[in-house]
């Protein structure tokens, strides 16, 4: 096959390296972006607990 690169067995191409890091950045970006969640965005304050009434 002319033209075409086999990568020796042991060894990974500069292609893969660069995917797998661009993988493992948005698999850390998704975790950051779970771990945040609703309480960071949360800038109200919480409600005053009500008083119980008795007869």
């Amino acid at each position: 096959m002319l033209g075409r690169t086999v990568a020796r067995q042991g060894h990974f191409s500069a292609r893969r390296v660069r995917g797998f890091g661009a993988a493992l950045i948005a698999v850390a970006a998704l975790i950051a972006a779970a771990n945040a969640g609703p309480v960071a965005s949360s800038s109200d304050p919480a409600p005053a607990p009500q008083a119980v009434q008795s007869r």
